[in-house]
């Protein structure tokens, strides 16, 4: 399915179920932000190619992630707190910049994976991310916790591990699980954590 959003490059790398807390000053995202709260609307969420997350328009990756706004917070004009949770993974076919700078892309939507269950080679990956979990709290990972499901265990321990954008955003470009899982055993296992 297609569909034309505004397009917020970033520094991050957001996944499906995945929460996103942003803070929105800049003139073009605040009004953005105004109009995804005003008709519940989506925007994507794209690693920068090249560029800058404020000033000129920047380059993004094509391949990203819908958000939508859960929560937000207008502490005092021209800023925004938001918490957006990511939806469904795009490519983008083309992409242009409005006068005021925002850029909007159409997107083709990439339908989701169907849950996998975690096979036994992957629960070591799952046990971590339960203590990760254990540690920063549930607050910090989107609900219900699924640590029997590949992809949400893959997507989680991306979002959180010390990982370069880089890396998370090839993560991100894959849609198998298993893979995801096994790009994510070979990183920890080079570092010599134990999974």
């Amino acid at each position: 399915m297609s569909l034309e959003i505004p397009i917020f490059p970033l520094r991050n790398v957001l996944f499906p179920g995945g929460l996103l807390p942003l803070k929105i000053f800049e003139q073009r995202y605040l009004d953005m932000t105004k109009t995804c709260i005003r008709d519940a609307s989506p925007f994507g969420v794209c690693l920068l190619r090249e560029g800058a997350e404020v000033g000129a328009p920047a380059v993004p990756y094509p391949t990203g992630c819908t958000a939508v706004i859960r929560e937000w917070d207008m502490p005092h004009l021209g800023l925004f707190h938001l918490l957006c949770r990511g939806e469904s993974m795009f490519r983008i076919a083309e992409h242009w910049a409005a006068r005021n700078g925002l850029l909007y892309a159409l997107v083709e939507l990439q339908d989701a994976s169907p849950p996998r269950p975690l096979t036994a080679p992957y629960r070591p990956l799952a046990e971590l991310l339960a203590k990760i979990i254990d540690k920063v709290g549930t607050d910090n990972f989107p609900s219900p916790v699924r640590l029997d499901d590949a992809d949400w265990v893959a997507c989680r321990l991306a979002e959180v591990l010390p990982l370069e954008v880089e890396f998370k955003q090839r993560m991100l470009e894959l849609r198998d699980p298993q893979a995801r899982l096994e790009r994510l055993r070979t990183f920890l296992q080079g570092r010599s954590v134990a999974v």
